[in-house]
């Protein structure tokens, strides 16, 4: 069987709270890291989340 295309990777709060979404991508495709404007429910509010690695 072949590997799969896709990584998971990990989305992680700029708000210093920890929180983190966990999303696939493939990188092939799209070799700039992830940013994306999504919503912090420790903080409360919409904040940018930056993608780093799964450990």
């Amino acid at each position: 069987m072949a590997k799969p295309s896709t990584i998971q990777i990990k989305l992680v709060s700029t708000a210093d709270t920890g929180f983190f979404y966990v999303t696939k991508k493939n990188p092939k495709n799209s070799t700039e890291k992830l940013q994306f404007r999504k919503y912090d429910p420790v903080a409360r509010k919409h904040v940018l989340f930056k993608e780093s690695k799964i450990k």
